[in-house]
């Protein structure tokens, strides 16, 4: 597969400040892959996400989108039509009174036919299980619901890249998991690629890599199973790992030879028991 996000030694500081929030990144993303990123609250990793469309651009170095130079404004709404992003608080990115209303606000305003508006608004919405809530008042669903119907909206702008900036750290865990479960299913189902920034480890165990970030640095970058069972980078980094890693850690340093990356609570178990008969 060839990268959609490619970051070239990129540093960025924002206005004022002294310290960098991006120090020389260099990274590459495939298109049509899961790809996580944690880190500790200050440690980059929002910065990085607004940079994937442009709403910051370098200060040094490139961003490229399918090709696109970010800096380019007169390429700037490819780079936003190639990369769609959503944030925080759902309450922030809804601006109708109706759940469908709202899903076809983007394309509106980017200009598509009324048919092909219906058409995408309604495969967006049963994409993350809100069709039958279409005709709902935004207001009165739950916090997952809510940002569920804004990603609705951002996939009715067709995207090839999905950024999720933090999208579970307003919701309970009902909430979280059905947000996690939607932006896995777009990626392994519809074929997009997905960028999570998040804080939870949990949330990252899916993705087929994970990044973690620290003081405007890559610091870990690999498959999830590696990155946790690298368990004094995350506890340097202020970050907790799966209990199967935390387990398999403990037990390998009092004297088990056991695989510390594993991530499944069955295989876990059955390495465990291995390692007693032996």
């Amino acid at each position: 597969m060839s990268a959609i996000v490619e970051f070239i030694d990129v540093h960025y500081r924002y206005p004022d400040d002294e310290m960098e929030s991006l120090c020389g990144i260099d990274l590459a993303i495939e298109e049509g892959s899961f790809v996580a990123v944690l880190g500790h609250n200050g440690s980059g990793k929002s910065t990085l996400a607004k940079h994937m469309n442009a709403i910051l651009t370098p200060t040094s170095g490139k961003v490229r989108i399918a090709g696109i130079d970010t800096a380019d404004e007169d390429r700037l709404l490819e780079v936003r039509g190639t990369v769609g992003m959503v944030f925080q608080n759902p309450d922030n990115q809804i601006v109708a009174n109706v759940v469908e209303e709202d899903v076809a606000f983007a394309p509106e305003n980017l200009g598509v036919p009324p048919a092909e508006i219906r058409e995408r608004v309604d495969s967006a919405l049963r994409t993350v299980g809100m069709y039958e809530l279409r005709q709902h008042a935004p207001h009165l669903l739950s916090g997952g619901q809510k940002q569920r119907v804004a990603i609705a909206g951002v996939i009715a702008m067709q995207p090839r890249v999905i950024v999720l900036d933090e999208p579970t750290a307003m919701l309970d865990p009902q909430g979280r998991a059905e947000v996690i479960t939607t932006v896995t299913r777009l990626c392994r189902e519809k074929g997009m690629t997905v960028v999570l920034i998040t804080h939870h480890m949990e949330e990252c165990v899916g993705a087929d890599r994970l990044l973690v970030m620290s003081n405007g640095r890559i610091v870990g970058d690999g498959c999830p199973a590696e990155i946790f069972a690298r368990v004094e980078l995350m506890e340097r980094e202020g970050l907790s790992v799966p209990e199967t890693v935390r387990l398999a850690w403990d037990l390998d340093r009092n004297g088990f030879e056991l695989p510390v990356g594993t991530l499944d609570i069955g295989a876990c178990a059955d390495n465990i028991l291995q390692a007693i008969r032996s």
